[in-house]
């Protein structure tokens, strides 16, 4: 298949559903060698399927791995190395962090993490830093963490997120959210390898919302996510991130219908940046200063 871009290799988290099977669709249309990371094996059987079925000559693998766990991660991270290894690649041209979680009812992984922090935002820190070598060895370089606008308005107390209490779903995906930006924020402070975008795609069409069960979210979601954008829409946002050559992170790291958008105060405020990379990295075992 005829790389229509100059994208070689992306990884893509979340990449069974939503935008983040429609950026993985997308990006094997367009030639790239595409990793999808999904928790189930049975949908990324089914996920793999639909694109080769349309694109039989497309390049795309997926990996299983429940991203609450750190030792999955890591596991996963060795399993992206092996695998661009074997096709031939010694970098990865791009890793969209867009797997996330709402949910509604409190719920923590085996350390004692609250998932929505611990999927929506270490899951990000972590996959970026062990795959940070391949990313800096591209010409292109390019981390995307899919955000949101819920991150305005959303105070932070990094010393409580990571185990909240009381616990409301709303607040916790909102602070998350606040966390993507912060993180490259951060990301783009420490390092000039490679560049962190963080996309606030709008309003989309997709199920996030619904995935922990019935309830008063999946109720209200159900009925808003009727207005968002085609997830196809948003992908196609993501995949012009990645090939803009005018989009420059000193002049905006927060990207929304393909411009920089200031975003919230807190998201700008570099005492926050800190205290959340110094908990990110106490609580993941890494030394990334």
């Amino acid at each position: 298949m005829e790389n229509k871009t100059n994208i070689q290799t992306v990884v893509v988290t979340g990449a069974t559903s939503g935008i983040g099977f429609a950026v993985t669709k997308l990006l094997v249309q367009k030639g790239a060698y595409v990793i999808g990371v999904g928790r189930s094996e049975q949908r990324n059987r089914t996920a793999q399927e639909r694109i080769l079925t349309e694109y039989p000559s497309g390049r795309i693998d997926y990996f299983r791995a429940d991203l609450a766990e750190p030792k999955m991660i890591k596991r996963l991270a060795t399993d992206i190395r092996h695998s661009l290894n074997v096709k031939g690649y010694s970098h990865l041209d791009a890793l969209i962090n867009n797997a996330g979680v709402y949910l509604e009812k409190k719920q923590s992984n085996t350390e004692g993490i609250e998932k929505t922090f611990a999927i929506n935002h270490l899951a990000q820190f972590q996959l970026t830093h062990d795959l940070l070598l391949l990313l800096a060895r591209s010409k292109l370089g390019k981390m995307i963490s899919v955000s949101s606008y819920a991150h305005f308005t959303t105070p932070l107390n990094p010393g409580r997120i990571a185990d909240p209490w009381p616990y409301i779903g709303l607040l916790a995906y909102k602070r998350s959210k606040l966390c993507n930006v912060l993180f490259v924020r951060g990301l783009n402070n420490r390092t000039n390898q490679i560049i962190g975008f963080a996309a606030d795609p709008g309003l989309v069409n997709t199920h996030i919302a619904s995935k922990s069960g019935e309830g008063i979210s999946d109720w209200v979601w159900s009925h808003r996510r009727k207005s968002g954008m085609s997830p196809e829409t948003a992908a196609e946002d993501l995949v012009f991130i990645l090939t803009s050559k005018d989009l420059d992170p000193s002049t905006g790291q927060y990207i929304k219908e393909r411009k920089p958008l200031q975003p919230s105060r807190n998201a700008r405020n570099d005492d926050l940046v800190e205290r959340l990379w110094a908990l990110s990295c106490e609580l993941t075992g890494l030394s990334w200063g």
